[in-house]
């Protein structure tokens, strides 16, 4: 199995066993559990750095396997530079949440849950970040908010838990649906969904008329998801998750899945002035807008939350930029975020672990009581500062020469530079704030654990080695060079213009402008603090949670004002609007010209036969329409319909439709009358003249509509795809019945879903009506008795006759039915008519006692067998490398017998008879058993 779909399917596949390894509360599930997703991770990220040579070399590395190539859909994955950088980044962070998380859980908090979600979101995120089909990338995306909306609700006895979730699932999964429409639109510019082909159109894309609607569908969905103003404000609700959910979905994970997809369609999007405009734009409003919000946050997940839109932000305005080197710099700072954001996150969790409070305004004073952890909360708390020796440092550095680069753009473009100077300003506040407010600016006040100790050492060991990354790079850059270029390259679609990653570059504007932020954003904080009461005060306003709260609640309402106006409990009301808006929209197209004139076809004269079930049909509609009450009348009205209808298809030269069309009459009667045993006889009569001239209309213009569309299509003549099964019927599915070779071998799929859904109603019905007992008057509505008395015997000795004659017709129609008309279908509705005659004329108790299926509960066992046989035969076919239900047949010759015509598509039909007759007896079975009467 190639390496790239290994890393992939071991979350995937083996996730689920950390749900079991991790059952019960006991320490040792813990561990177990604990154990085991490392296993998983480690060996997915040891799988990735297995390629990262080939990789560092250049080379794109490939595996594609055709699904539905139809509509473009196939598996396929690639590792380029930025695949690989944002895998080890999942794996490699996914390692440290998960050791840092066995910690953490409480003695109620199930682990085999939390790692198990996990696991599956770390599949959906490589996914997503190693998929080479675009169609196929969605499909993963959809998957990273399904999970992270069951991560975001671990706790889902928390109500802020379950409204986090909510928030988050609706948010990123309207930008999903937004981003699969701008996914099918670039697919159709560029003519395939393969990466691999799509990311060399870019002069065939961009001169499309349908490129900015495509962009803007694709930036919504990155927006929502990497929580760009103003679709920020899920972010900070999902605080609710558990802190080792929240380290990884903000570090390196979920949001930063819209940032890595603007990244991977760079080379084809980008670069436009439409591109670079809204991208860059909202990139800046949102880094300046939320840096300014996170210095007001009481909360510290709450701080970091809106500190990662902010960092998000600045990362999106690189991307937008039309500079080679902001590539480089938005790479870098990915990096460098997911690891001071990730420890950060632990801190947080470990404060609030030994304190338990995370309001910053009860905390301070902590650092006598968390030396290690206060000493690694400031380098960390440094590096998102962006403070000279630290990784954050380098990279916000690169973000201001951006910045002033734009400067001496005419207009807005010294605004740039000092809107990026006042986030950085703000950046400082936020993390001063975080460290002085937990640490220094004691003592604590009122926090239910007044004696916070440090945690234990590998609860910590997550924190070094990240805090330790943060100092490596922030001293020693250019170890991070490699990892930087390669990934810049696949984002640029070439490779970068050299850059040199240090710690120093002299005296300049970026230098400049990051000691204005080092400078002031102290200055703000204690300012904020002594002056302005920075501890009673935070930001109000028209906040996109409130709009969206408020969108929310309108939405409800007006679904409610609907539902009220509409749903009155009047099924005939109902069906009147289904028909109404049917014939209208089947009108539109007379409106907009079509005529009912006749067509060019030669008109064939109706023969009597043809003429006398015409008239046969009126009359019974007729009939049925002024008896309609009388519930007996009227079925037996509807299978004189059905009649005429068979009769139709024999003049049409379909003796198989018309045994079916016979047979389904014969088993409907029976199961009809069954179950108009449970009402009363006579329909009481509940229209107005008005309702029944309204129904009037619609059945009368419902007709002419049916009768103009059949006279326009009769008409005229039109190409017909028969030919195809007439000659593919005998080489390709081993058949003379081309009926039957359709229906077993062409449309399988069809006829497979037929019988899942017959099997699907009858345990339906076996559902409703289980355990129903009718209790009947001994009197009907026109004072006759009721009455049970044994059937006659001439009934009961011919249905003993006719059991066996008819299991035997129904075998012959079953063998003879891919060459001559016949099948399993028909089969078992003769098996079927001859069972409900056993049923009349012996009765239900002795019938089921014959048949050893008492209470139905057989019957969902032959029904499963069925549906069994029917689907093993087409993954027998999937098994051998052929399409599911690929029908494979020959004619060998046997001794005595000769030659014999045999196909695979027999075992198929063979699960379609079982079905067949399963799905019938036990709806039989049920409606009989709900008929027996309670006296009153």
């Amino acid at each position: 199995m190639h390496p790239l779909l290994l890393v992939v399917l071991l979350p995937l596949l083996l996730g689920p066993l950390c749900a079991w390894a991790g059952r019960g509360f006991e320490p040792l599930a813990k561990r177990r559990a604990a154990w085991l997703a490392a296993a998983i991770t480690g060996s997915a990220l040891a799988l990735l750095l297995s390629q990262a040579g080939a990789v560092f070399d250049g080379q794109t590395l490939l595996w594609q396997q055709p699904w539905m190539p139809a509509v473009g859909l196939n598996l396929g994955l690639r590792l380029d530079g930025l695949a690989l950088m944002f895998g080890c980044l999942i794996t490699a962070i996914g390692l440290l949440v998960i050791l840092y998380a066995a910690y953490y859980l409480g003695a109620q908090d199930p682990p085999g849950k939390l790692y198990a979600l996990l696991m599956l979101f770390m599949a959906a995120m490589l996914g997503v970040v190693l998929s080479d089909n675009l169609l196929l990338l969605v499909v993963f995306w959809e998957l990273t908010s399904i999970s992270s909306f069951l991560l975001v609700g671990y706790w889902n006895h928390r109500a802020e838990a379950r409204a986090g979730a909510r928030m988050a699932l609706a948010v990123t999964g309207g930008g999903g649906l937004a981003l699969l429409a701008g996914v099918v639109l670039l697919g159709q510019m560029a003519g395939s969904y393969e990466l691999s082909e799509l990311l060399t159109q870019r002069e065939r894309i961009q001169a499309d008329a349908r490129y900015p609607v495509a962009l803007l569908l694709i930036l919504l969905g990155c927006f929502t998801k990497s929580a760009q103003w103003p679709f920020h404000f899920w972010l900070p609700e999902a605080m609710a998750a558990p802190t080792p959910v929240s380290a990884y979905l903000h570090s390196a994970t979920m949001v930063k899945a819209g940032i890595f997809l603007l990244m991977r369609l760079y080379p084809v999007l980008g670069g436009t002035l439409l591109f670079e405009a809204v991208v860059a734009a909202t990139g800046l409003l949102t880094m300046a807008f939320a840096a300014y919000v996170a210095v007001f946050k009481h909360d510290l997940k709450g701080l970091l939350a809106y500190s990662t839109i902010s960092h998000l932000g600045l990362i999106m305005f690189l991307i937008g930029l039309n500079s080679p080197l902001s590539a480089a710099a938005a790479v870098f700072h990915v990096l460098n975020h997911a690891t001071f954001k990730a420890s950060l996150f632990m801190t947080a969790g470990i404060i609030d672990h030994e304190t338990g409070s995370r309001d910053m305004r009860r905390l301070g004073g902590l650092l006598p009581m968390l030396p290690w952890t206060g000493t690694l909360a400031m380098v960390a708390a440094a590096a998102m500062a962006g403070v000279p020796l630290a990784n954050g440092f380098i990279s916000k550095e690169m973000f201001f020469a951006e910045a002033a680069d734009l400067a001496a753009i005419p207009g807005w473009g010294l605004l740039v530079p000092v809107v990026a100077t006042f986030g950085g300003i703000c950046s400082v506040a936020y993390s001063l704030r975080f460290v002085h407010d937990v640490f220094f600016n004691g003592p604590p006040q009122n926090l239910p654990n007044m004696h916070p100790h440090e945690p234990p050492l590998f609860m910590k060991l997550p924190v070094i080695l990240l805090v330790v990354v943060c100092l490596v790079v922030g001293m020693q850059p250019a170890v991070m060079a490699p990892l930087v270029g390669v990934a810049a390259a696949a984002v640029l679609g070439q490779a970068p213009p050299a850059f040199h990653l240090a710690l120093w570059h002299g005296f300049n504007l970026p230098l400049f402008m990051s000691l204005l932020a080092l400078a002031g954003g102290i200055a703000m904080y204690f300012a904020l603090l002594h002056r302005f009461d920075l501890h009673l005060n935070h930001p109000r306003g028209w906040t996109g949670r409130l709009f969206f709260t408020h969108a929310i609640d309108g939405l409800f309402e007006g679904a409610q004002r609907l539902v009220g106006t509409l749903e009155n409990g009047s099924l005939q009301r109902y069906a009147a609007w289904l028909m109404g808006s049917a014939i209208v929209l089947g009108a539109l197209p007379f409106l907009g010209g079509a005529v009912l004139d006749s067509g060019d076809r030669p008109l064939l004269a109706a023969p009597p036969p043809a003429l006398a079930a015409w008239a046969l049909l009126i009359a019974a509609g007729v009939a049925l329409l002024r008896s309609h009450r009388d519930r007996l009348l009227a079925v037996v009205l509807v299978g004189v319909v059905g009649l005429v209808t068979a009769l139709a298809f024999v003049g049409l030269s379909a003796p198989d439709l018309a045994l079916t069309q016979l047979s389904v009459e014969l088993v409907s009667t029976v199961l009809l009358l069954m179950g108009l045993a449970l009402l009363p006889q006579r329909t009481p009569r509940e229209s107005g003249a008005r309702r029944r001239l309204r129904d009037a209309v619609l059945a009368g213009a419902g007709g002419l509509g049916v009768g103009a569309l059949a006279w326009l299509m009769l008409t005229r003549d039109h190409a017909s795809i028969a030919w195809y099964f007439l000659d593919r019927a005998v080489p390709g599915g081993g058949g003379t019945n081309v009926v039957n070779v359709i229906l077993v071998d062409f449309r399988g799929y069809d006829t497979f879903g037929e019988i899942t859904v017959l099997a699907i109603a009858a345990v339906g019905v076996l559902a409703l009506l289980q355990n129903f007992t009718l209790q009947r008057a001994p009197v009907d509505a026109e004072g006759r008795p009721w009455s049970f008395t044994q059937p006659p015997l001439m009934l009961r000795l011919a249905a003993r006759l006719v059991l066996p004659l008819a299991l035997v017709v129904s075998v012959y129609l079953f063998w003879r039915g891919h060459n001559l008309p016949g099948g399993g279908f028909i089969a078992g509705l003769v098996t079927a008519v001859a069972l409900v005659l056993q049923y009349m004329a012996q009765g239900q108790a002795r019938a089921e006692a014959l048949l050893g299926a008492a209470g139905g509960g057989r019957y969902v066992r032959v029904i499963a067998l069925g549906l069994a046989i029917a689907g093993l035969t087409g993954l027998g076919a999937l098994f051998l490398g052929h399409p599911f239900l690929t029908s494979a047949h020959g004619h060998p010759t046997v001794a005595l017998l000769g030659e014999l015509p045999l196909a695979t598509a027999a075992l198929f039909d063979l699960g379609v008879y079982i079905t067949v007759v399963g799905a019938t007896l036990l709806m039989l079975s049920v409606l009989g058993a709900a008929s027996r009467e309670t006296r009153a």
